[in-house]
């Protein structure tokens, strides 16, 4: 098959699993909601191009669009998320359950690496699989997954320089625990009180700020400044050589820059343009997927298991000693590991007062998974030499 040919089925494939997902994404049915409850949208972006190449035998794994896709889409998606966030609405949440949250960052983020050294005294086979075979490159992108959602999870699979066949079988993992979590934190939320009593701790609720005005721009010109701003960064990078890597960090800090310096910028349209972005990155990733090496060793996900278990522990330990409302255990664990959808829905089990500060910590968890992934991905370089 020719280049021409290759790409335009390429482009076909990519747009229509895009409309599809978004499609999915908005349909009312119970039983494709129920459905999406356990295999959520952004998924099937990733498994219908694979599914599509693996029925017919088509090799779209170096098409342009999968350098497009690094070179563009995803520093575009960055700039997005990271513009999303407002210091300003920091305020309504307090310093105390920003440390709860921020506590069970680290541990996601450092934590695996102890794992991978305690596993290695444990048994040493455990070391050939983790760090001769690499292993570890599937784990650095559940740091991101985990703490900054799908985008922060495309960007340390390409740092990590994740396969493809073993990101899948994170991704996999990752949505099941995931779900199985959030059932979890449901229940926990509802009996924080109990806890809250018993350790003497006072459950007061923070009063959540009204939203500031927009200076009285239209909503027009409030999108204009916000897409131009945007586009005018994308622009400029085109004149700048940088790495990857450089690229997404210089990018992290410009979104911020933007979206705390702009009185009018629109932080609700930068996030709906990045969860358009993020399904388009993860159809076009589809494209390279084998479905025939899908497989996980059973130490790694023992490890992961593990590791889930701890952050938890360990948030609720700072809870405890910061003697602050346990329900922001709940709340900070769902803003780390489910993000901007499920933190309110788990939240809203508790109190619907304390969906705002939900959110607020969701978009805080998106913005900085990427960095803490670093990390993560720095530390198991050393640990591999």
């Amino acid at each position: 098959m020719s280049d021409p040919q290759s790409l335009i089925i390429s482009v076909v494939l990519v747009s229509v699993t895009v409309a599809f997902v978004s499609w999915i994404g908005k349909a009312k049915s119970k039983r494709i909601k129920s459905l999406l409850d356990w295999f959520p949208a952004i998924l099937f972006a990733y498994v219908i191009p694979a599914a599509f190449t693996h029925a017919f035998g088509i090799d779209l794994s170096k098409v342009i669009l999968h350098d497009w896709s690094k070179t563009w889409i995803i520093p575009f998606t960055i700039l997005s998320v990271m513009s999303a966030l407002s210091f300003r609405q920091l305020k309504i949440v307090g310093i105390k359950p920003i440390l709860v949250f921020v506590s069970g960052s680290f541990v996601i983020a450092t934590l695996p690496v102890l794992l991978v050294v305690i596993f290695g005294m444990i048994d040493p086979q455990n070391n050939v699989m983790f760090l001769e075979q690499a292993y570890w490159k599937g784990l650095a992108p559940i740091v991101g997954g985990w703490i900054g959602g799908s985008t922060s999870q495309l960007v340390l699979k390409e740092l990590a320089e994740t396969p493809e066949d073993l990101f899948l079988s994170i991704l996999v993992l990752d949505n099941i625990l995931v779900n199985i979590w959030t059932i979890l934190m449901f229940q926990f939320i509802k009996r924080s009180e109990k806890i809250n009593r018993a350790w003497g701790i006072d459950s007061e609720i923070p009063v959540v700020e009204p939203p500031k005005s927009k200076n009285g721009l239209s909503i027009f010109k409030i999108n204009l400044l916000t897409l131009g701003g945007i586009l005018m960064i994308m622009v400029l990078t085109f004149f700048i050589q940088m790495s990857f890597l450089m690229g997404i960090v210089v990018l992290s800090v410009v979104g911020i820059l933007l979206g705390n310096l702009i009185p009018a910028w629109n932080h609700k349209l930068v996030l709906r343009m990045a969860g358009f972005s993020i399904v388009l990155i993860m159809a076009i990733l589809g494209l390279k997927l084998d479905f025939q090496n899908l497989s996980l060793p059973i130490n790694l996900v023992i490890l992961v298991l593990v590791w889930l278990l701890l952050h938890f522990g360990f948030m609720l330990l700072v809870a405890r000693i910061l003697n602050t409302n346990v329900a922001w255990v709940a709340i900070g664990s769902m803003a780390n590991l489910g993000g901007i959808s499920t933190a309110p829905a788990v939240t809203s089990a508790y109190k619907t007062e304390l969906m705002p500060h939900a959110i607020v910590l969701a978009i805080l968890s998106m913005v900085t998974g990427t960095s803490w992934g670093m990390l993560t991905v720095f530390l198991f370089g050393l640990l591999a030499g």
